[in-house]
């Protein structure tokens, strides 16, 4: 019995591999799909629609002094009086103003005066309604002169000529209003 049984399980070995020699193999899986070509981008925005286009302005006043003073005269008050009409029609950006002295006097007092008279000019403006915060003010001492004079003594004549060196320069920025 012992025999048979041995054989039966030798039959049963040989069939299940041969069963597998013979069975073939599964075959591959099919490719997966080519994925889709991805969709278009959008098209870009429309221009912005053609409306009133902000016109930069740009606008300048300049106002002289007498001789070692930063006090505004009469004539650059109403300089300075048209530089604020000007800007009324104005959305301002920002008034430079930039004060000059001459040469006569040490380095040091030059500068402390020249920044004495754009401070002096931005109160002004100030006084007439601009906000303070608009306004940048700052001094050049005697390094940007307009006008070179000769001499060196503090004379009448040369004071009178060296004039246009103490002076402010104003520059405002801004856009019309519409």
């Amino acid at each position: 019995m012992t025999k048979r049984l041995s054989t039966a399980l030798s039959a049963i070995v040989l069939l299940a591999f041969a069963g597998c020699a013979a069975t073939p193999e599964p075959a591959p899986p099919p490719p997966a799909p080519a994925p889709r070509p991805a969709a278009p981008p959008p098209p870009p925005p429309p221009p912005p629609a053609p409306g009133p286009k902000a016109e930069k302005i740009t606008t300048a006043s300049t106002v002289n002094f007498d001789f070692d003073r930063y006090v505004i005269r009469p004539d650059a008050r109403s300089k300075l009086d048209d530089l604020v009409g000007k800007l009324r029609s104005v959305n301002l950006e920002v008034i430079i103003a930039v004060g000059h002295a001459d040469r006569i006097g040490s380095d040091a007092y030059n500068m402390k005066l020249s920044v004495r008279r754009a401070d002096s000019v931005k109160a002004y403006l100030v006084s007439k309604g601009i906000a303070a915060s608009r306004i940048y003010s700052e001094g050049k001492g005697e390094r940007q002169p307009v006008k070179e004079c000769k001499g060196d003594k503090k004379t009448k004549e040369l004071i009178a000529c060296l004039e246009p060196n103490r002076r402010v320069e104003s520059e405002a920025v801004g856009s019309a209003i519409k």
